[in-house]
């Protein structure tokens, strides 16, 4: 979506193709492994025809990651990249420096024609070939395409024109290779990798800007153009008549007021289970009544993490063309200080009729949640629930800020969503839904308690499962690596995407569990 004031969003993502030859007058990378003395040499410089001692000079090594720019013979810059073992992820943080490498050198060329001549013919300084193994399989290709498509990532609001960048890599795939097969990995991990920077732009985003009428109308919009993809956006008047309480109070003390979004994916002729992702929408979180200290509120912008993910998510599987049922329900509101902002001691009735004791108007998540959660139960008949949020600071305590926690109440629905984050590059940790605690979530001038007393990260857990019905549910806490303060792996700093390429490959199993109905009482962990 074009925005005078922002970026393009979505922000463009690298092409990426495997191909069958090496070409000359390409820009081209080769990866150094390591051997059984060290790392491989060897290998690296048969393609540039140079000898091991320019690859020693230039310090090339086999550590994850390492890049390094090497002088040719012929003039130009070829570049040497460590991948260690070569295991997937070893290949995703050498994607993602590589990426990064190539950004640098083309800002730099942009400021000097001389840089432009090293690169090679400048109308090809944006394109580069990788070399791969003779090993290579399908994660392998996989994971270098994540790495290459968001290890390079920016966002920057500013008047000077958009940097040049790196817009094409070439894959060069072995003799013997199934080179279509691997065609077709790198470009699902790039519909992955697309899942996950639309979810960053979103979290970037400044909050000026996104107030819950501009988040979601976004997602709309992308979602026109997508086959078997519908998008609603409800406005404050719809969610006082069909009773959502919780966003409504969330969103009340602001003058933007708040929004619901439903996309709705249904492919033809599909049947097998209805997926639910819930996503927190707040666009920008002060804490209400119960302000939250000025240090560190500037990153409240990213609170509607959670929201971008189910965003990100659904339009990938929809892009996909996954025979699957899903729908993403946002709920969306800003978290302000004013005359008319929910308060501390106020009893809230949510979509459906339960009532919830307010005690502190930080900890809104939940409350929107809850409505939609609701409602997803009563209106849109689903299998299973799946929430995520950047809910509880509980959660960054228990397990930093690079693993997601989740909670679950059916066994084989956290081994899903833990193997498909796995499986991606995402890690997931699952905490237990402790029924010591269950009590504690039962009010006394309300249904519920918003907060109760105990470990917060379960009890806030405890409190969302009261709206889910019975139903198969997990809810992903991402608080942690929703959010990061420096580039690691594929990660850049600011609003990371977590959680949306996870949900998209936990959405892409749902076909093998046919009727799956979960057992909502197995489990508990």
């Amino acid at each position: 979506m074009a925005d005078p004031a922002l970026p393009v969003i979505p922000t463009s993502l690298v092409e990426v193709d495997v191909v069958r030859q090496w070409r000359d007058g390409v820009p081209g990378a080769v990866a150094v492994f390591d051997g059984a003395s060290g790392p491989d040499l060897a290998a690296a410089a048969e393609p540039f025809d140079v000898d091991i001692a320019v690859l020693q000079a230039v310090g090339a090594s086999a550590t994850a990651g390492d890049v390094r720019a090497l002088p040719l013979p012929a003039g130009g810059v070829g570049w040497v990249v460590g991948v260690g073992s070569g295991a997937a992820v070893q290949w995703r943080s050498a994607g993602a420096a590589l990426a990064r490498a190539l950004r640098e050198r083309l800002g730099e060329a942009a400021e000097s024609e001389d840089e432009v001549g090293d690169l090679g013919d400048a109308s090809e300084a944006d394109y580069l070939q990788i070399r791969l193994p003779d090993s290579v399989d399908g994660d392998t290709v996989s994971a270098l395409t994540l790495g290459l498509a968001l290890g390079g990532y920016r966002f920057r609001v500013t008047g000077k024109p958009a940097p040049p960048r790196l817009r094409k890599v070439l894959l060069v795939a072995p003799d013997g290779a199934d080179a279509e097969a691997l065609g077709a990995q790198a470009r699902r991990a790039r519909e992955l990798a697309a899942a996950t920077s639309l979810a960053r732009d979103l979290a970037n985003a400044p909050s000026n800007i996104k107030d819950p009428a501009w988040f979601t109308g976004v997602a709309a919009e992308l979602a026109a153009d997508i086959a078997n993809l519908s998008a609603t956006v409800r406005d404050e008047k719809w969610l006082a008549d069909n009773g959502f309480g919780g966003i409504l109070a969330v969103g009340g003390g602001s003058s933007r007021p708040p929004r619901l979004l439903e996309l709705s994916y249904r492919p033809k002729d599909v049947e097998g289970p209805h997926l639910i992702l819930v996503g927190k929408g707040v666009t920008f979180d002060t804490g209400g009544i119960s302000i939250k200290p000025a240090e560190g509120m500037h990153l409240m912008r990213t609170d509607m993490s959670g929201g971008g993910a189910v965003i990100g998510a659904l339009l990938a599987i929809a892009r996909l063309e996954l025979p699957v049922r899903v729908t993403g329900l946002v709920p969306s509101a800003e978290n302000h200080v004013s005359g008319s902002a929910y308060r501390p001691g106020d009893v809230v009735r949510h979509y459906g009729g339960t009532t919830t004791e307010v005690s502190n108007t930080d900890a809104e998540g939940r409350m929107v949640l809850a409505d939609a959660l609701a409602y997803a139960v009563d209106r849109l008949e689903p299998d299973l629930l799946v929430d995520v949020a950047t809910l509880t600071g509980a959660m960054k305590v228990a397990l930093g800020l690079r693993t997601g926690g989740m909670f679950a109440t059916d066994g084989e629905l956290a081994d899903r969503i833990g193997q498909a984050g796995e499986r991606v590059g995402e890690a997931w940790w699952r905490m237990p839904l402790l029924e010591d605690h269950a009590e504690d979530v039962k009010g006394q001038l309300a249904d519920v308690k918003q907060t109760p007393p105990g470990p917060g990260g379960i009890t806030a857990a405890l409190f969302l499962r009261e709206f889910t019905g019975g139903l198969p549910w997990a809810h992903l806490d991402i608080a942690g690596p929703a959010r990061a303060d420096k580039d690691y792996a594929e990660v850049v700093s600011g609003g990371t995407g977590f959680a949306a390429r996870s949900l998209v490959e936990f959405a892409a199993t749902l076909p093998e569990w046919g009727d799956f109905k979960g057992n909502p009482h197995a489990d508990l962990h």
